[in-house]
Parts: structure tokens; C-alpha cells; sequence
């Protein structure tokens, strides 16, 4: 049995000019509903799980289905809000500072990590979360044996996390780079 756990390719969203804090959360929610740059190629491996794979999910966020079409357009995929990405808490809108979306992306998920979760999932819930999406994922192997999810970058490494809890082993954590694909097996 086995499961891959794929990074959606880059988002069409890629507005970078210094934005305030209240800008970013509009600047988020346009990333989330963006799609992805089609690639000229993609990585071997990645192409290879998703063509073998027998069930092929993606979270319900529009970069992660336009995805997993770009990389097997005859696959019928799934998808699901559990397998969405960790959102970035909401930050005091006092502040005027403008700052690139990077910037804010960095400073706000360092503030998630430390426990600071206004306004989204807190980092507890998001390993809780993890640990169902694998639970599932790990019912999709046992049933048909190999399992492809197609989803984000933080997510997958919670996710990749509990995996190896269960005992599944791997190269270590998912990848966050765009179309990387880290695939994790059960050895009987």
C-alpha cells in the first residue's frame, strides 16, 4: 500500500507590491481562489504516482483540482474541504505597516506555530484535522491500495507527520516545493 502526497503547482495569483495586513487577507482569498500555472514539465516521479494511482483526491481549494487536472486530465479526482490548507490567522488591523504578501505569509504562520490563531483553525485543530485527513487517506490505501492527494504545502507535512506516526514510512516530511511528490508506504 501506498500513499503520495502531492504539492499543487504555483498559483496564477502572483501580485506582490507592499500591502497592509487588512490587504493580505484579500490578497489570501484571491490565492485561494486562483488556479495554477500550467508547466511546460512536471517532475517524473509526481507524473508516475498520479498516472498508477487508483483513487486520486485534492482538497476543495480551486489550485489543487486545476492540479491534479494539469497532471492527469483523465483521472477522476475527489475533493474534499479536509484536505484543505492551514489558513493564516487574522492580524490586528491597527497597523499600517505594508509589507510583500511573502513577508506577511512568514510573519503571520510564525504566529500560528506560536499559538496565535485569530480569526482560523489554531494549530491544535490543524493536527487534529491532520490526523483524520490520514486516518482517511490510510482507509483509501487499504481499499485500493494506492492513494494519491493532491494538496498543500503545510498541510501535507501535518499530514506526513501523522503518516509516520501510523507507522508508514517515507523520505522523511512532504515537500513544500510546487509539484513535489513524497510517497509514503505500509510494509506488511
Amino acid at each position: 500500500m501506498e500513499i503520495s502526497l502531492i504539492r499543487h503547482g504555483k498559483s496564477k495569483h502572483i501580485e506582490n507590491t507592499r500591502i497592509t495586513c487588512k490587504e493580505f487577507q484579500e490578497w489570501a482569498e484571491k490565492y485561494d481562489s486562483s488556479g495554477v500555472f500550467e508547466e511546460s514539465s512536471y517532475p517524473p516521479v509526481t507524473l508516475e504516482k498520479i498516472a498508477t494511482a487508483n483513487v486520486v483526491m485534492t482538497s476543495d481549494l480551486k489550485r489543487s483540482i486545476e492540479s491534479a487536472s494539469l497532471l492527469n486530465p483523465n483521472q477522476k479526482v475527489f475533493s474534499d474541504a479536509l484536505f484543505r490548507e492551514t489558513e493564516l490567522p487574522a492580524f490586528p488591523r491597527i497597523l499600517r505597516l505594508k509589507l510583500s504578501p511573502n513577508s506577511w505569509t512568514v510573519i503571520l504562520r510564525c504566529l500560528w506555530f506560536s499559538g496565535y490563531s485569530r480569526q482560523c483553525e489554531s494549530l491544535v485543530n490543524a493536527k487534529q484535522r491532520a490526523k483524520q485527513a490520514a486516518e482517511q487517506l490510510v482507509k483509501y490505501a487499504e481499499k485500493y491500495n494506492s492513494v494519491v492527494l493532491v494538496g498543500h504545502g503545510f498541510f501535507n507535512r501535518l499530514i506526513s507527520e501523522e503518516l509516520m506516526k501510523m507507522g508508514w514510512e517515507g523520505k522523511g516530511k512532504s515537500s513544500v516545493k510546487h509539484w513535489s511528490c513524497t510517497t509514503y508506504s505500509l510494509l506488511n
